[in-house]
């Protein structure tokens, strides 16, 4: 769902910027700035901004107003500073006196990433529909994102503009290309049919591919598959404790609708997490060490993932390994990683102010300026995300025209208790 700025991820997008071709990745380290980089009054964070500036930015503030943080105003005027005029993001802009130009590389995560941030902190409806509008004028014409505007459709990308797009109350089934395509056709394609191998050879089945390969072929990747989840259901990046409902099922055959392929995903992701409890991060390129080390970024993910598709139950041996193996990496990567951790506790009614221990909100905090407020949310009074999208109909298993969304409070029943309704959008994504 990271959707996500790894630290192999970040190494390659220095070099693959240029040609405006980067996946998007998971938090984790950045480079530290030379001695005479001064960093900007308000950023959070200590290392160089330069491909994660905005990215970590936006995570905290997503993580900070699930825990009952306030941002101080310094750093979200930072965040409202790096807009293009023409709404898009930059992955940081050094200097925003010097406007946005034809070589400045807009990047759609960034963009996707402080739309849904500004949106959680309110008050900022000019430059969040300035961002939305720009997300939607460079729609490709598969209906999907790339990394950078132009670049082909990837799961990772697609799926944040989607939760981006939702959040801000779009009818994702109407934003459409000439050709009728919408956000979730290419997720679909993207999408390995159950039972089936991928182009490795390798079991498979419901997993999502970040791409097609050179030939065409669909490669299993589980952190597009965490995100295309999320994609597919409409879901933005932070996600209520939704309660558990049965356990995932991989449908055979071809993958005909968004929540299809939600589920799908969510099987292969608890099949992933069955043996270790996490997943792992695949060799640099060119390493002759193939030795799989584990990835703590994606596991975060993959739990939102299990979550917000409603198998919160099946993350739990995830999470336990979480509590006892992340603190040094969060340590390490800064805010966007305590974010990350920090929507996964929140996505699975864990305490984040208690997580193996650490205190990830405290941390997070630390990282930049001082709160304008703190209030420590009562984890029994949170009923969940709500999506902001309403165009779902419900259809047996499957869903069609639209995303999963909770019927207001007014039907509430019992305390933190929605009614859910499955609505499914075109296509789907891991």
């Amino acid at each position: 769902m990271t959707v996500r700025r790894s630290a192999a991820t970040l190494a390659a997008t220095a070099a693959v910027l240029c040609s405006a071709a980067a996946p998007a990745a998971v938090a984790a380290p950045s480079p530290t700035p030379s001695p005479s980089a001064a960093l900007p009054a308000g950023l959070y964070g200590t290392k160089d901004p330069t491909y994660d500036g905005v990215w970590r930015q936006s995570l905290s503030f997503l993580a900070q107003k699930l825990e009952g943080v306030t941002p101080a105003a310094k750093p979200v005027e930072w965040l409202i500073g790096q807009q293009c005029a023409d709404g898009s993001y930059a992955a940081y802009r050094p200097d925003t006196s010097v406007p946005c130009d034809d070589k400045t590389v807009r990047d759609t995560n960034a963009t996707a990433a402080a739309t849904q941030a500004l949106v959680e902190v309110g008050g900022h409806g000019d430059i969040v529909n300035n961002g939305v509008r720009w997300l939607k004028s460079v729609q490709n014409k598969d209906g999907g994102w790339g990394y950078t505007a132009g670049a082909p459709s990837d799961a990772n990308s697609t799926s944040l503009v989607i939760g981006a797009l939702a959040r801000q109350g779009q009818r994702l089934a109407e934003i459409t290309t000439p050709d009728g395509k919408t956000p979730y056709d290419p997720l679909l394609a993207l999408a390995i049919p159950c039972g089936g191998k991928d182009a490795a050879g390798d079991e498979a089945g419901g997993a999502f591919a970040y791409q097609p390969d050179k030939k065409g072929k669909l490669v299993a990747n589980a952190d597009a598959t965490a995100a295309a989840v999320l994609g597919s259901m409409g879901k933005a990046l932070a996600v209520g404790n939704n309660a558990p409902g049965k356990a995932p099922a991989c449908r055979p055959g071809a993958v005909r609708t968004p929540e299809q392929a939600a589920q799908n995903g969510a099987h292969y992701l608890v099949g992933a997490l069955a043996k270790t409890g996490h997943l792992d991060q695949p060799p640099m390129p060119g390493s002759d060490d193939t030795t799989p080390l584990p990835d703590v970024g994606n596991t975060a993910d993959a739990v939102v993932a299990l979550s917000a598709s409603g198998h919160r139950d099946k993350a739990a041996g995830a999470v336990a390994w979480l509590k006892k193996n992340s603190a040094d990496w969060a340590a390490q990567g800064g805010p966007a990683a305590y974010a990350q951790l920090i929507l996964a506790a929140h996505s699975t009614g864990d305490d984040a102010r208690d997580f193996g221990g650490v205190d990830l909100v405290a941390r997070l905090n630390a990282t930049g300026p001082a709160p304008a407020s703190i209030v420590t949310p009562d984890p029994s009074a949170d009923t969940g995300y709500v999506s902001t999208e309403k165009d779902q109909v419900h259809s047996g298993d499957d869903v069609i025209g639209g995303v999963w969304w909770y019927i207001g409070i007014g039907l509430v029943v019992a305390a933190g208790a929605f009614f859910l309704i499955s609505g499914r959008r075109k296509n789907q994504q891991s």
